[in-house]
């Protein structure tokens, strides 16, 4: 994937339009998922993915193919991310949308899809319901390691580069966000 995303950048930067779109296309599911965890708000995640698929666009040229693609591409969502929280002045959380059913994937949940077991589906729902909470209520530095660990499926060296922080701090920040998280969901 790292050698495709790489080419495609080069194809990108040489002014072929459906590379970048291909980029996008790869990423902005993941991207989206990521600032909606950040921000618990589905209309800003989405506006903000828009604005750094457009940053990404604009400074392509700065992209250093010595290293993950995906690793800048998240560093980029991360900050845009912060900026848009520090420059708004509301709480861009809404814990409706964070907990509430969500059709366009972006929430989480969990599904069990071995039993149309009613009551099953039903402790799935409850469970997603208490994670979701949980979540929200994480403080932003433990909320965004966690988010990249088991969401995003990011590795600690991989979590280290987005976020710019000694290894030792994100494995920490790891272990304190998931103490955090079994006190909340009461284990």
């Amino acid at each position: 994937m790292a050698d495709q995303d790489s080419t495609l950048v080069r194809w990108a930067l040489q002014g072929d339009v459906d590379a970048f779109a291909e980029i996008v296309k790869r990423y902005e599911t993941a991207i989206v998922n990521y600032i909606y965890w950040m921000v618990l708000n589905r209309e800003d995640a989405l506006d903000i993915a828009q604005e750094v698929f457009i940053k990404v666009y604009q400074s392509l040229e700065k992209f250093n193919p010595t290293y993950k693609f995906s690793s800048w591409l998240f560093t980029v969502a991360k900050n845009c991310t912060i900026d848009t929280i520090r420059k708004n002045p509301k709480n861009l959380v809404s814990l409706e949308e964070a907990i509430g059913e969500d059709e366009s994937g972006l929430g989480l949940q969990i599904e069990d899809s071995d039993s149309p077991n009613p009551e099953k589906l039903i402790l799935n729902k409850e469970l997603g319901f208490h994670l979701n909470e949980a979540m929200s209520e994480l403080p932003c530095v433990y909320r965004e390691v966690i988010i990249l660990r088991h969401l995003q499926d990011k590795s600690y060296e991989e979590i280290s580069e987005i976020l710019q922080l000694p290894l030792g701090t994100v494995k920490n920040r790891i272990f304190r966000a998931r103490e955090i998280l079994k006190e909340l969901l009461g284990g």
